[in-house]
């Protein structure tokens, strides 16, 4: 079990809107003598204050929050769960709007790197390596794991060449996630089937490229949380539901009940190889389970959620989180 010296403080680095996996994090790292320091990054700059101060007479960084100060040489370890854009004031002259968002995100990532000797989970710069889906893939080859036949392109022509080689059975992706807005409103963008009469929209590429794969036939879809070495598995059955076959965040909720799973050994060395070359402490990670048993490796999302594991299947993550941080 890792444990805190005493009165080390852990930067939670998240937004006002996260709640559950924030909590319970922060409970795990009490109970092993830490000292948890919440921050919501989309406060930043009307609620949070930041300060960095360098110089040959004095050097410091310093944060103050919710009536607390917290300056960087207390901090052992961050977990970078989410940064989120900054919630401006509504009088902002819009034409600043931009500046003031580049400027803020600019002086949120100066203030983190007067953290660079603490334990991160994940290193911010390992993490947004590791978004590279294209990398990814190419990663999760290289450690022996199957992946779809993938094609990223804006080229219309080769679109409805790849459509043809993989005889219709093609869905669209992103490359990135659209982020959720802080009011709940979603312009999150699924995983979706793509038709012989969506390939004359071709023209639409030229716009932004996106991400063609080949559909693999699922009997389950598994949602591995990586942490540190440790394996959580959980997995929804996709046979039954036409949406779910597709993407499971589309299925209702009655069928997307989570049930524990787990994966061959070799399987989870690879997954473990993967990991290690992506330099990733915590991810997220989709696999598909083919009728004929095969696993297939989708994709790894380094902040990807778990919340739902822990409660729904009893899972320790939020312990295992906690630990890989006072390592």
């Amino acid at each position: 079990m890792g444990l805190a010296r005493e009165g080390g403080a852990v930067l939670l680095l998240t937004h006002s809107q996260d709640h559950f996996t924030v909590d319970r994090v922060a409970g795990a790292l009490r109970r092993r003598g830490a000292r948890p320091f919440r921050l919501d990054t989309d406060r930043f700059p009307e609620r949070v204050k930041l300060s960095a101060e360098l110089g040959s007479s004095r050097a410091g960084h310093i944060i103050k929050y919710r009536g607390k100060l917290l300056s960087a040489a207390e901090v052992e370890a961050v977990w970078a769960r989410r940064i989120w854009l900054p919630r401006l004031a509504e009088d902002l002259d819009p034409k600043f709007h931009d500046l003031c968002v580049n400027e803020s995100l600019a002086a949120i990532e100066g203030f983190l790197d007067g953290l660079h000797s603490a334990r991160w989970v994940n290193d911010p710069g390992r993490d947004r390596e590791a978004e590279n889906k294209l990398l990814q893939l190419r990663t999760a080859l290289e450690v022996g794991l199957r992946v779809p036949r993938t094609l990223v392109t804006n080229d219309p022509q080769q679109l409805r060449r790849f459509y043809r080689e993989v005889n219709g059975m093609m869905v669209a992706k992103l490359l990135r996630p659209v982020s959720m807005s802080m009011d709940g409103a979603s312009s999150f963008v699924y995983t979706s089937e793509v038709t012989r009469s969506d390939l004359a929209e071709g023209n639409l590429l030229r716009h932004s490229p996106m991400v063609f794969q080949e559909r693999i036939p699922k009997s389950c879809e598994l949602r591995v949380a990586f942490v540190a070495g440790q394996l959580f598995v959980g997995a929804i059955d996709a046979s039954g539901s036409s949406r779910g076959q597709v993407d499971w965040r589309r299925s209702s909720a009655a069928e997307t009940r989570w049930e524990r799973d787990q994966v061959p050994g070799d399987l989870a060395n690879s997954v473990k190889a993967l990991m290690t070359k992506l330099g990733l402490v915590y991810g997220a990670i989709d696999l598909i389970r083919t009728p004929e048993g095969e696993h297939v490796f989708l994709e790894v999302n380094p902040g990807g959620e778990w919340g739902m594991l822990e409660r729904e299947l009893e899972f320790p993550i939020s312990e295992a989180i906690a630990g890989a941080l006072l390592q």
